[in-house]
C-alpha cells in the first residue's frame, strides 16, 4: 500500500501441562523469530538473552544451542511458556488478547457477495473450511460491524450440522472477534466447514466494503470496492483475519445486471439470475440469494471468479459498479505467456488512465527477470476510485487507489503528477511480489512489505523504465528525508515494532515502515553490491513462495547470495529505533570516527545512546589519475575508530548519502568539501553528494551541532548549481528554517530576500514559458524557481503569475496557466483574492478537471487571507469535502502562517467531529498531525499537550508523541539560534 502515511510488555504465567508439547530447536538452525511468530508466542516475554527484539547490558555473548520450549494450550486457547534455562520470564500480555487462536486454521472460503447500489447495502454468505490443528470446543474468528445470521457447523466429528442463532455467539466488540462454543471437542486432524451469513451498510467510511460516489449527467451515482489492509476483511465477511492465515478464495459476485464485477482473479462465468431456477436450488448460497431477492422485479446477474491460490485476506478484493476500462497486455519474459492487464474507472475520466496502464505493462517483465519469478496471477486489473484512503493498496490481481494516484490528463501533463503515478504503480506492482506472494508473518514486518515496494518499485525497476527521472537522487530529498526526519525524535519506533492490536497496526503505515526501511535496504544493497542483494532476495522470495516470513528469512536469503554476516550488519538498523551521527575529526595520520544517536532535539543523552549501529562508511577519496575512489569496505561497528587516511587531499563520508547516517565535520573540513563539491567542472563529488551535503546542514544546526549561520553559508556556496535535485534541497533546507520562524517576521522577511536572491536568477534565465523539447530538468527547475519566489513574495513573480490567475477567472481559459504551475498560481489567485476567486476554487473541487486541478483548488481555499473566506473554507471542509480530501485541506491550512494557529483551535472545537468523520481510517492520525506539528513555541506544547489528557488517544498515540516532539524540538532550535541567524541574515543583507 502508498500511503499519501510499542509494543507490548508483559506476562506469562505457566499453566497445568494439560494440552502441553515441547518445541524444540537449535537456535543456529531455525529463526526463533519465525517459531515465535508461527505460535503466536509474543517475543517480549522471552528473557532478553534469546530475545532479539531486546537489549539488554547482562545479555551474554553466548547461549546454549538448543533449548526448549513448552507451549501449552487451555481450552480458552491461551498460550503459555516455561523455559528449562531456568530464566524467568517477566510479565507480560497475553498475546491471545489480540491474537486468533491457533486450534484452527482455514485452508478455503466460499465467499458470496450480493451488493444493492441502490439501497446502499450489502448482504453475503460464506462457507470457511477449517482445519483443526488441535483439538477445540469453540471457534474464534474476525468479525466488525456485520449483522450475522445463523450459524451453521459441519463436520466429520459431529453426528449433525450444529445449527445456532448469532445471539449464541460471545462478541468482544473491542478485539473484533466472535466466539462459537461447540457441544462437542472437534479432534485434531479433522476438518469442518463453517456457514454463515450476514449483512451490512454500504457506508462512506472508506475501510473494509464501501461505497464512493460520481457525478454523471448531472447525478451522483454510486459504485462499491474493499478497502482490507490492514484489519478491514472483517468488516466485509466473517473471516480468520491475521496475514499469517493465508487460504484459498472462491468469490462469487451478485450485482444488477447492468453493472461491473471485478475480483482478484478472472471471471469463469456470468449468467442472468433466474429466480425460477433458484427457488429450486439446493446450494445454500443459491437458496439463501432466493430468500434474499424474493419478489424482486429488477434484473440481476451472477459472477462468479476463478479460485485464488493461498492468500491473506488483507488482499482479498472485490468491487461493483459502472465501470469502464483501457486494456493492454504483456509477455512474460519467463515463460512466453501473455496476460492482460486493464485499468478500470468511472466512464468519466478514463481517458487520463492510458499512462498508469502503459506503466503497469513496461515494469511486470522487468519484476519477473529481477526475481526470477513469473507473475502467478491471469491478469492484473487496476481500479481507479474517487473515495480512497490511503494512497493505493496492492490487492492481488486488482491494485485500487485514488484518482490521483493513476489519473493523468495527456493533454495538459504536470510532471509531478506523471512522476508520482509512475512511482505509485511501480510500488503496488512490486506487492505482487513482496506482500502477496511472499507475506508477513504479523504486522511487525510490514517493513518487509513496504521497504522492499519502496526500494524495488520507486527506485531500482522505475530507473530502469525512467532515467530521465534520476530516481536514486530522489530518493535523498524524498525518502530518506522523511526517515530521518521521523526517526530523528525521541518518540520514533523501530523499523520492527511490536503490533498488539489493529489501533497500532493503523499507526505503523509510516516513514519508518516505508522510507527507513527502503533506506536501510537501498544501504545494505550498495554495501554488498545490488547484483548479489537482488538475487539474494530472489532466494528468499522463492524459498517462501505462497508463505509467509519474518526478518531472519530475508537475511538467509542474502546471506546466501553474499556471505556475509547480516544480522550483524542490519538488526540494529530494523530492530532498534533511531540513526546515529558519525563525528568526524582529523588526527595526523587520518580520521577518528565516533557514532552517537542522532536526535533533532539536541545531543542524546547516554540513555538514549546505547546502540551502537554497524555503519558502511563509503569513504570517497581521490585516486591517483585524480578521479574518484569509493571504499565501500571500511565499516564503524563501535563507538569509535580511527582510519589512516592523507587528510591533505579531499576526502568524504557517505559517497552518494546512501547511509542512513548523517556526518558531523569540522567548520574548516566542511567548507573545503564544499568547495569542491561546488565546483563547475570535475568535483571530486557526485550532486548526490551535494544533496546530501545540503539536507545534513540545516538537520544538525537544529540539533545544536553546528550553527544555523553555517547552513546558510553553506546553501549560499552553490548558488551556481545547475542540478535541479540540488536546488530542490536548498529549497527544502530554506523552507525548514522558515517554517521554524514562523512567527518571527523580521527573520522571515530576511529570509525571504535571501531565498529571492537565489532564485529569481534561474527565473530570468528560464523564464516562464513551458517547451516540449525541454528536459524534465530544466522544467522542473524553473517550476521550483518560480514556486520559491512567489512564496517569498518577490512582486515581479506575484504579478506575472496573478496576470494569469485573473485571465483565467474572467474568461475560463486556462492555457496561461502551465500545469507544473497551477497549484501556485491558483495560490496567488487566493492570497490576492475575493469571492469571485473563492467561489471559483470551490467549484473546481466540485467537478474538477483532473485530480491535480482538485488537489491545486483545495490548496487555493486554504491560502486565502481574510478571515471571512478561511471561515467559508472550514465550512466547505465540514458540509462538502469529501472524507478522503480532508488531508489536503488540513496540508493546506499547516502552510497559512496566519492561520496555523487558528486551525489548531478549529481542529479542538471540532474534535469529536472530526474522529467521528475518520474513525476506523488513516485519515485521523493526519489531521491529528497537520493540526499542530507546525507550531513552535513551549506555549503550544504545553497547550497542545493539555488538550489531549484524558482523550482516548489509541488510534494516533504515536503521532501525537511524534508531534509534540517536533514542536518542542523546533522551539528549542529558536531558543538556541534567533541571534546567530539574525546575525548572519542582516550581515548577508548589508553585503549585497
Amino acid at each position: 500500500m502508498l500511503q499519501g502515511v510499542r509494543g507490548c510488555r508483559g506476562g506469562w504465567i505457566q499453566s497445568t501441562p494439560s494440552l502441553s508439547r515441547s518445541l524444540f530447536f537449535t537456535c543456529t538452525r531455525t529463526p526463533l523469530r519465525r517459531l515465535l511468530s508461527d505460535h503466536h508466542i509474543d517475543r517480549a516475554s522471552l528473557p532478553a538473552f534469546i530475545n532479539p527484539s531486546r537489549r539488554s547490558p547482562h545479555r551474554p555473548t553466548s547461549f546454549p544451542h538448543t533449548f526448549t520450549l513448552s507451549l501449552s494450550r487451555s481450552c480458552s486457547s491461551h498460550s503459555f511458556l516455561s523455559m528449562s534455562t531456568g530464566a524467568t520470564a517477566e510479565t507480560t500480555k497475553d498475546p491471545n488478547q489480540y491474537r486468533l487462536p491457533t486450534d484452527l486454521k482455514p485452508t478455503h472460503y466460499d465467499l458470496t457477495i450480493h451488493t444493492d447500489l441502490e439501497k446502499l447495502k450489502f448482504n453475503g454468505f460464506i462457507t470457511a473450511h477449517l482445519e483443526v490443528k488441535k483439538a477445540t470446543n469453540s471457534i474464534t474468528f474476525n468479525t466488525a460491524d456485520l449483522t450475522l445470521g445463523s450459524l451453521s457447523l459441519t463436520s466429520s466429528s459431529l453426528n449433525e450440522p450444529y445449527v445456532q442463532p448469532a445471539s449464541a455467539l460471545q462478541i468482544d466488540t473491542k478485539a473484533e472477534r466472535a466466539t462459537l462454543q461447540l457441544p462437542a471437542t472437534l479432534p485434531e486432524g479433522s476438518t469442518a466447514q463453517l456457514k454463515v451469513g450476514f449483512q451490512a451498510e454500504l457506508t462512506g467510511g472508506m475501510m473494509g466494503y464501501y461505497r464512493s460516489a460520481f457525478e454523471q449527467d448531472g447525478k451522483t451515482k454510486y459504485y462499491s470496492l474493499t478497502q482490507f489492509e490492514p484489519t478491514a476483511a472483517r468488516r466485509a465477511f466473517p473471516c480468520w483475519d491475521e496475514p499469517l492465515l493465508k487460504a484459498t478464495f472462491a468469490v462469487t459476485l451478485i450485482s444488477r445486471a447492468d453493472t461491473f464485477n471485478l475480483s482478484n482473479m478472472p471471471a469463469e462465468s456470468e449468467e442472468a439470475y433466474d429466480p425460477s431456477a433458484s427457488s429450486s436450488a439446493t446450494t445454500e448460497p443459491l437458496s439463501w440469494l432466493a430468500e434474499k431477492l424474493t419478489g424482486s422485479t429488477e434484473n440481476w446477474k451472477i459472477t462468479k471468479f476463478e479460485t485464488t491460490p493461498p492468500m491473506s485476506t488483507y488482499i482479498v478484493a472485490f468491487a461493483n459498479g459502472p465501470f469502464t476500462y483501457l486494456e493492454s497486455s504483456y509477455k512474460s519474459p519467463l515463460s512466453g505467456k501473455v496476460r492482460p492487464l486493464r485499468i478500470y474507472t468511472t466512464p468519466d475520466v478514463i481517458h487520463q488512465a492510458q499512462f498508469a496502464l502503459d506503466v503497469k505493462e513496461k515494469v511486470l517483465p522487468l519484476y519477473e527477470q529481477v526475481f526470477d519469478i513469473e507473475y502467478p496471477l491471469p491478469k492484473l486489473d487496476t481500479l481507479v476510485a474517487t473515495d480512497f484512503d490511503a494512497g493505493a493498496m496492492e490487492n492481488w490481481g486488482l491494485i485500487t487507489g485514488r484518482t490521483s494516484a493513476f489519473l493523468l490528463d495527456p493533454q495538459k501533463v504536470d510532471i509531478g503528477a506523471k512522476k508520482q503515478i509512475a512511482s505509485t504503480q511501480s510500488h503496488e506492482v512490486a506487492h505482487m511480489w513482496f506482500g502477496n506472494i511472499t507475506t508477513m508473518a504479523w504486522w511487525d514486518y510490514l517493513y518487509l512489505n513496504e521497504g522492499f515496494a519502496s526500494l524495488m518499485g520507486e527506485v531500482i525497476i522505475l530507473n530502469k523504465v525512467f532515467p530521465e527521472f534520476k530516481v536514486n537522487a530522489t530518493f535523498i530529498s524524498s525518502h530518506l528525508n522523511r526517515a530521518f526526519s521521523l526517526d530523528a525524535k525521541l518518540s520514533s519506533h523501530p523499523i520492527e515494532v511490536e503490533c498488539p492490536d489493529a489501533n497500532m497496526i493503523n499507526q505503523i503505515f509510516d516513514s519508518l515502515s516505508y522510507a527507513k526501511a527502503a533506506s536501510v535496504l537501498r544501504m545494505l544493497s550498495n554495501y554488498v553490491g545490488e547484483e548479489k542483494f537482488l538475487k539474494g532476495v530472489s532466494i528468499y522470495l522463492k524459498q517462501h513462495l505462497y508463505g509467509s516470513s519474518v526478518t531472519e528469512d530475508l537475511w538467509e536469503g542474502i546471506k546466501t547470495a553474499t556471505g556475509v554476516d547480516i544480522p550483524k550488519v542490519m538488526d540494529a538498523w530494523v530492530k532498534q529505533m533511531g540513526f546515529p551521527v558519525v563525528t568526524v575529526t582529523e588526527t595526523k595520520d587520518g580520521i577518528h570516527v565516533r557514532q552517537d544517536r542522532f536526535l533533532e532535539s539536541g545531543p542524546a543523552l547516554p540513555k538514549d545512546n546505547e546502540t551502537i549501529w554497524t555503519i558502511p562508511l563509503s569513504l570517497v577519496t581521490v585516486g591517483a589519475d585524480g578521479k574518484p575512489v569509493v571504499d565501500n569496505s571500511i565499516v564503524l561497528d563501535s563507538r569509535e575508530k580511527t582510519i589512516p587516511l592523507d587528510t591533505s587531499k579531499p576526502f568524504k563520508l557517505n559517497a552518494g548519502t546512501v547511509g542512513v547516517f548523517r556526518v558531523l565535520y569540522t567548520p574548516e573540513r566542511l567548507a573545503a568539501i564544499a568547495k569542491e563539491a561546488a565546483k563547475s567542472k570535475g568535483s571530486l563529488f557526485g550532486f548526490e553528494d551535494r544533496i546530501g551535503l545540503i539536507n545534513d546542514a540545516p538537520a544538525l544546526a537544529k540539533a545544536g551541532l553546528t550553527e544555523v549561520s553555517s547552513a546558510l553559508t553553506l546553501i549560499d556556496n552553490f548558488r551556481n548549481e545547475t542540478e535541479y535535485l540540488v536546488w530542490s534541497s536548498i529549497a527544502d533546507s530554506i523552507e525548514v528554517i522558515v517554517n521554524t520562524w514562523w512567527e518571527h517576521q523580521h527573520i522571515v522577511d530576511l529570509l525571504n530576500s535571501f531565498r529571492n536572491k537565489l532564485f529569481v536568477p534561474i527565473i530570468k534565465r528560464l523564464g516562464y514559458e513551458y517547451s516540449e523539447d525541454e528536459d524534465i530538468d530544466t522544467k522542473e527547475l524553473r517550476t521550483k524557481a518560480i514556486v520559491q519566489a512567489a512564496n517569498a513574495e518577490e512582486k515581479s513573480v506575484v504579478e506575472e503569475l496573478r496576470s494569469r490567475f485573473n485571465h483565467f477567472l474572467k474568461t475560463g481559459d486556462d492555457s496561461r496557466i502551465p500545469p507544473d504551475l497551477q497549484r501556485i498560481t491558483f495560490k496567488i489567485g487566493a492570497q490576492n483574492g475575493g469571492q469571485a476567486e473563492w467561489e471559483k476554487f470551490a467549484s473546481i473541487v466540485n467537478k474538477p478537471p483532473t485530480p491535480s486541478a482538485a488537489i491545486a483548488a483545495i490548496l487555493a481555499l486554504t491560502s486565502f487571507k481574510e478571515d471571512k473566506y478561511i471561515e467559508q473554507t472550514f465550512n466547505f471542509i465540514d458540509t462538502k469535502s469529501r472524507d478522503q480530501d480532508l488531508i489536503y485541506f488540513f496540508s493546506g491550512l499547516r502552510q497559512n502562517f496566519k492561520y496555523r494557529k487558528y486551525l489548531s483551535m478549529k481542529f479542538k472545537e471540532s474534535y469529536d467531529a472530526y474522529v467521528k468523520r475518520t474513525e476506523g481510517n488513516f485519515s485521523l492520525q493526519y489531521i491529528v498531525q497537520f493540526s499542530h506539528d507546525s507550531l513552535s513555541t513551549f506555549e503550544d506544547y504545553k497547550e497542545t499537550e493539555k488538550f489531549f489528557e484524558g482523550k482516548d488517544t489509541s488510534k494516533y498515540d504515536m503521532t501525537l508523541k511524534q508531534t509534540l516532539d517536533s514542536i518542542r524540538s523546533k522551539a528549542l532550535w529558536i531558543e538556541r539560534s534567533t541571534t546567530d541567524l539574525v546575525n548572519w541574515l542582516e550581515k548577508k543583507q548589508k553585503s549585497t
